[in-house]
């Protein structure tokens, strides 16, 4: 780096240290708006807010982005488990053997981007469309959302103008100079009849099946969080004070309005108001349990926590989705080069040829992904992965509070592999996986195929449970909508409650096909653009 960029940047990260140390010693007692949660939806809301000269308050439960597994691209995984994850359990269940299994979740700036793999998937055409059916709002269709992807992306691949965004905020990049494995999945790919397509986020997410370089958000071999793109390079303005550390406990309602929240921070308990509105970025887990613990939510569940009901919402909790994915795992002779994120190449098919859109994505993982309880297959070191997963799960789950207190435990009930469906398309999945791994392209990097090995029938069925975990990708716990379980409208507004809208994955009616990062992005991007224009602010 030359001397002058070196000291400018310096430069601008003292006026950051100085402005948000005087904005938090002068804490106001109101705000035009409190973001809650710094993730994916919070940055981009926080971001586009103040561009229009609004007041904002952003708060994070968890603590700042500073460190080696946050910033390089390949420590990622040390992350879960660690201070910067919620550390999230389900309860245990039948279906997946009787285990509890973990669920990562962000907390940290940035959250769940600052700790992710770094994927930017944008979601089938399909996902959009069904979107925009299920509020009645054309706006959340494939077509529309185009527009937004192309306005906010840099994109670094091949030129696709129908599709792709150049200049943008946010640098997409293919992954650059990957590992052998990759090139050798791809012609895998190829060798069964699959096609490989230059950009998984083109053409690939309209059609039915397809295997492609993953999109990554890295630049010069450093992650790059939504935080980082979005609030951190503003965070030298008046308008946005950024509190990390701070734990909402709860919205503050008058009447039908939300009013502003409850917060622990620096070990004090505040009361801060938004005279404008309240945006919840908390996740799936956390967002629901904040309306639920502020009296927004099923009376049931409420009156047995001892809530008192502000606001009836019987859907607030319910249609709990994520990604579950099982590892296939196969020894390499040699130790297998990892690079970038260590996945670096997907493919999206179908687990029957009646289906129009894919229902299953695998990922190849650099390295060999178990459970505790498929250890004893004993994949060594010098092994790889091809990591399938639901990306249009059947089974749905939900999450309810336990107790009235903020620090009363959530119970988190996935139904990972409750629907048979969902284990049928897994078994599937494996023998597509198994066509892929011993294709031609693939034996100079397979010695044997370790797990799930020649298994079959109820032997097969036992693995996928005991295999299967979480791809990170929680969503639908307050999903938008029309009818009566529905939690938000197509504007993203809390159904009853003035001045509360929620900006994260959780207004997903259905989980969207791949990574929900960049689908989060939109969502941020969308509740900034209806709140803006609701109060007449100038985007």
């Amino acid at each position: 780096m030359e001397p002058f960029v070196h000291d400018a940047a310096e430069a601008f990260e003292q006026r950051v240290r100085k402005n948000q140390a005087y904005l938090a010693d002068h804490l106001s007692p109101s705000y035009d708006v409190i973001v809650c949660g710094s993730g994916t939806g919070g940055s981009v809301v926080a971001r586009r807010l103040t561009d229009a000269g609004v007041r904002v308050l952003l708060l994070e439960a968890g603590g700042d982005d500073n460190a080696p597994t946050i910033t390089e691209p390949g420590q990622w995984g040390r992350n879960l488990g660690s201070e910067r994850d919620w550390g999230f359990v389900a309860q245990p269940s039948a279906a997946v053997n009787g285990r509890r299994m973990p669920l990562g979740m962000g907390k940290v700036l940035g959250g769940g981007s600052s700790i992710n793999a770094m994927i930017w998937a944008r979601g089938h055409a399909s996902d959009w469309d069904e979107f925009a059916r299920l509020t009645g709002d054309p706006g959340w269709s494939y077509r529309s959302v185009l527009d937004v992807y192309r306005d906010i992306e840099d994109w670094q691949g091949v030129a696709d103008a129908r599709r792709r965004g150049r200049g943008g905020l946010v640098h997409v990049e293919p992954a650059g100079d990957p590992s052998p494995v990759v090139h050798a999945f791809l012609d895998a790919a190829r060798e069964i009849g699959m096609p490989v397509f230059d950009d998984h986020n083109g053409e690939a997410m309209e059609e039915s099946e397809g295997a492609a370089l993953v999109n990554l958000r890295i630049r010069d071999g450093r992650r790059l969080s939504m935080f980082r793109t979005y609030v951190h390079p503003v965070m030298d303005r008046s308008n946005l004070a950024v509190l990390s550390h701070a734990l909402v406990t709860r919205i503050v309602m008058d009447g039908d309005r939300a009013t502003g929240v409850d917060v622990a921070w620096n070990g004090r308990m505040l009361t801060i108001g938004a005279t404008k509105e309240v945006i919840l970025a908390c996740g799936a887990i956390q967002t629901p349990k904040l309306l639920m613990q502020s009296g927004i939510g099923a009376e049931e569940v409420l009156d047995a926590a001892g809530v008192r009901v502000w606001r009836a919402l019987p859907g607030v909790g319910r249609n709990f989705q994520d990604h579950i994915r099982i590892g296939c795992v196969w020894e390499s002779p040699d130790l297998v080069p990892r690079r970038n994120n260590g996945a670096e190449a997907t493919c999206f098919h179908r687990s029957s040829p009646l289906l129009v859109a894919p229902d299953l994505q695998t990922v190849l993982v650099e390295s060999p992904v178990i459970t505790p309880e498929t250890a004893h297959f004993g994949a060594p070191p010098q092994a790889w992965t091809l990591l399938p997963g639901l990306v249009r799960p059947q089974s749905r789950g939900y999450v309810a509070i336990t107790g009235h207190r903020p620090d009363d435990p959530v119970n988190i009930v996935t139904g990972a592999l409750e629907a048979s469906e969902d284990v049928d398309a897994l078994i599937e999945a494996v023998a597509q996986c198994r066509a892929l791994g011993n294709a031609q392209a693939m034996r100079p990097f397979v010695r044997r195929e370790i797990m799930p090995g020649p298994l079959s029938g109820g032997a097969l069925r036992s693995f996928i449970r005991d295999s299967a975990a979480t791809y990170w990708h929680q969503a639908g716990t307050a999903r938008m909508g029309v009818d009566a379980m529905s939690v938000v409208d197509a504007n993203l507004r809390v159904h009853g409650v003035r001045g509360l809208r929620i900006a994260d994955s959780s207004v997903m009616p259905r989980v969207t096909t791949g990574n929900t990062m960049a689908p989060c992005v939109v969502i941020g991007e969308k509740a900034a653009r209806f709140m803006l224009a609701e109060h007449g602010y100038a985007a």
